[in-house]
């Protein structure tokens, strides 16, 4: 009978979860499912947004024409090359300040707090603000340069440095975001664990790499896709920065879209450009989703 009755209020609390969930599946639908069927559903249409041309089925030919475009291809190249280094440097640099940063004292709490600081700036003005202080003529940075007897650079110019000025505003922005999700992973773990192997005599190196960062490898494996997935869909910041320029030297993805989209109102053709860059994001989360599960089978 007590069996019984355990069984029935399972199967109500799976009802009444599936209840609650419903108005989360009809906002996701109107907000998201929807358009994005609609978008994939255009995809297959040559159609340029105006009011004198229908949308022309084209099946494949806007994906056909999209891998024949140079500069398709050279904005995924520079997407990759943008992501794959700012992350590498959020990640190593962010873990790195959040194991010194692991202790009480106030000092700690006091850097901590100044870290969230450029967390809480807004891209679009953090960019802004970067674009200001770099510009070649009247930045205070060149200024700077200027008083040691340096030439003053143009940072977002250039076309050979002006990714690298992005990657650098992007990490100055993140890394507190990495360190602070880190460093409360670090939180996480029993002290006991640490202070046993202080006492049989483990280097702080070797708690690090054979305690610390075993354990908070699961966290750290989905930050380092959170932060994966934002920088292969930057666009505030290298829009307000460059705008995708100089000529197509920081031309990512999303601005690439952008522009064949609202510049060009390729409709159909930005769909599918859209379409990939959605595919290509689900099969990076399964990835990484993938490795999470294999860390955590491993330390199970």
């Amino acid at each position: 009978m007590l069996i019984s009755r355990h069984i029935v209020q399972s199967r109500r609390d799976v009802l009444y979860s599936w209840l609650f969930l419903i108005p989360v599946f009809v906002i996701l639908s109107i907000t998201a499912f929807i358009p994005l069927g609609f978008g994939f559903g255009l995809s297959f249409f040559k159609y340029k947004l105006n009011l004198q041309r229908a949308p022309i089925f084209n099946g494949i030919g806007n994906y056909i024409e999209i891998f024949q475009d140079e500069l398709f291809i050279d904005a995924v190249k520079h997407n990759i090359f943008f992501a794959v280094l700012a992350v590498s440097i959020e990640m190593s640099v962010g873990i790195v300040i959040a194991t010194m940063l692991s202790d009480d004292s106030k000092i700690t709490r006091l850097l901590i707090s100044l870290l969230m600081i450029p967390m809480i700036i807004a891209p679009v003005a953090a960019g802004t603000l970067w674009r200001m202080m770099l510009d070649r003529t009247y930045g205070i940075v060149n200024y700077l340069l200027t008083l040691v007897g340096l030439p003053a650079v143009s940072w977002i110019g250039d076309y050979r440095i002006a990714i690298y000025t992005i990657i650098f505003v992007d990490c100055w922005q993140f890394i507190p975001f990495v360190a602070i999700l880190v460093l409360s992973s670090i939180k996480a773990i029993p002290i006991t664990l640490i202070d046993a192997a202080r006492v049989d005599g483990a280097s702080p190196l070797k708690v690090f790499t054979r305690i610390v960062l075993p354990i908070t490898a699961p966290v750290i494996i989905i930050i380092a896709m959170i932060r994966f997935m934002d920088a292969f869909k930057v666009f505030d910041t290298i829009f307000v920065m460059t705008q995708g320029g100089p000529g197509t030297a920081t031309e990512m993805l999303p601005t690439y879209i952008y522009r064949q989209g609202i510049k060009f109102l390729r409709i159909g053709y930005s769909s599918a450009a859209a379409v990939l860059f959605i595919i290509s994001m689900s099969l990076i989360a399964w990835g990484f989703i993938h490795l999470r599960t294999k860390q955590l089978e491993r330390i199970g």
